[in-house]
């Protein structure tokens, strides 16, 4: 009986729970689409962000000293550099796969014919590494600075041309004070050699590498007698925001307990990953670009509470809607109930029957909402982050209790209603 009786209200009243069972799936969605984003928001904001620079510089232990102490510049110690055959450590650590790119600069102060002072910058442009592991890596500066952009020629490609090693780019004001252009020649002296360099390209980088030219990473090394050393290493890496744990294992990893070591070193936390750097690079410091690391977090934690924020309003939003056709539907229903309890039904089973009718609706709005919403967060993945969004186990509970508390908050106005009918004054239409 009790069965058949909730099957003729679904049927019945089929107007009212269809909009009740829409009312919950469009909360659901969103919650769904809300929750799923935002646990795989970190990992997309950190990709976005990768694409501004690296977040990690190392230099050598005596340069950062002095860096600390005097406020010099990272590399201004004479034969104070990284070694160039330990570059490919890099990618041996815990967090290997959290590495994005990396690149060693060595800066070197040139004069030209005309005695105009010019300082050069070495490195990598599309250099490709053989790794410890077995495994090959193509880094450099034209990833790992993509936002400069080429105005006149070519990048030098490492890779496809032999004359790179005699080419050069220079920045974009540098090139406008010496009235050159791509395919011109300057001829660079530096402290051990000199060299004729053909200018391959033009770039425009917003900032003061446009005042430098940048070469090969050994062509400038020869210039100053500085083969296989390095000044520093920019390094791009997938990291998690700074908390109070991470910082306290930044400033002394020895006072941690093993509990607190082993989530630290288990967490890809930029300190971290400083730390692991270390340990495979010879006398080097390695620190964390404050200003990206600070903005990774300060973004990711803006972003997800905007999303928590919408998952709110929408349940808040679904609760009202839920309370309003609940109440509607009782009171429709006030001259059936109040014949049920003249016969002897008492409030609880009254209260379960429509607490079941509702329940049922709900579950039917939920299922759909929710996949409703993970499709709405395939959508938000292309749209915004241009890659898809991974569902997450842990979402399907959450939902399915924000939508159980949803559906109970909604139908307690109903319910406290159906509680407070009286049979008498119902059947006899007052």
């Amino acid at each position: 009986m009790f069965f058949r009786m909730i099957r003729g209200t679904l049927f019945r009243q089929w107007k009212k729970m269809l909009m009740i069972a829409f009312t919950i799936a469009l909360g659901a969605s969103l919650a769904s689409a809300m929750l799923s984003v935002m646990l795989d928001v970190g990992d997309k904001v950190n990709q976005e962000l990768k694409t501004y620079g690296a977040n990690i510089t190392v230099v050598p232990k005596e340069n950062s000293v002095l860096t600390n102490l005097y406020e010099v510049e990272d590399g201004g110690v004479s034969g104070a550099y990284l070694q160039e055959d330990e570059l490919g450590k890099i990618k041996t650590i815990f967090w290997a796969f959290n590495i994005v790119d990396f690149a060693p600069f060595v800066n070197v102060d040139a004069t030209l014919d005309d005695g105009t002072e010019v300082q050069c910058v070495g490195s990598w442009f599309d250099h490709h590494m053989d790794l410890p592991t077995g495994e090959t890596l193509d880094a450099g500066v034209v990833s790992l600075r993509s936002w400069w952009e080429l105005t006149e020629g070519s990048w030098l490609d490492e890779q496809l041309s032999a004359n790179c090693a005699d080419e050069v780019m220079v920045g974009k004001d540098l090139a406008e004070k010496l009235g050159v252009k791509a395919g011109d020649t300057l001829h660079l002296n530096g402290p051990a050699s000199d060299k004729n360099m053909k200018v391959a390209g033009i770039y425009d980088a917003g900032g003061t590498e446009d005042m430098q030219i940048y070469m090969q990473l050994d062509t400038a090394q020869a210039l100053a007698d500085l083969e296989g050393r390095v000044d520093k290493i920019e390094v791009s890496a997938l990291t998690t925001p700074e908390n109070e744990l991470s910082e306290r294992a930044a400033k002394d990893p020895s006072s941690l307990t093993v509990a607190q070591m082993e989530t630290w070193t288990c967490t890809a936390y930029a300190s971290s990953i400083c730390y692991q750097i270390q340990q495979v690079i010879t006398d080097s410091v390695a620190a964390p670009v404050r200003q990206v690391a600070d903005s990774e977090g300060a973004i990711l934690s803006k972003t997800q509470l905007l999303m928590i924020l919408i998952t709110i309003l929408s349940l808040i939003g679904a609760a009202l809607g839920i309370c309003n056709l609940v109440t509607a539907s009782v009171m429709e229903r006030s001259q059936e109930i109040g014949l049920m309890k003249a016969i002897g039904a008492h409030n609880l089973s009254v209260a379960l029957l429509v607490l079941c009718e509702i329940f049922i609706t709900a579950i039917i709005g939920g299922v759909a909402g929710f996949f409703a919403g993970f499709g709405f967060a395939q959508l938000i993945g292309h749209t915004v982050f241009g890659s898809a969004i991974e569902m997450r186990p842990m979402v399907v509970p959450i939902v399915a209790v924000l939508v159980v508390l949803v559906t109970l908050i909604g139908s307690i106005p109903a319910i406290r209603m159906l509680l407070g009918l009286r049979p008498t004054e119902v059947l006899h239409g007052r």
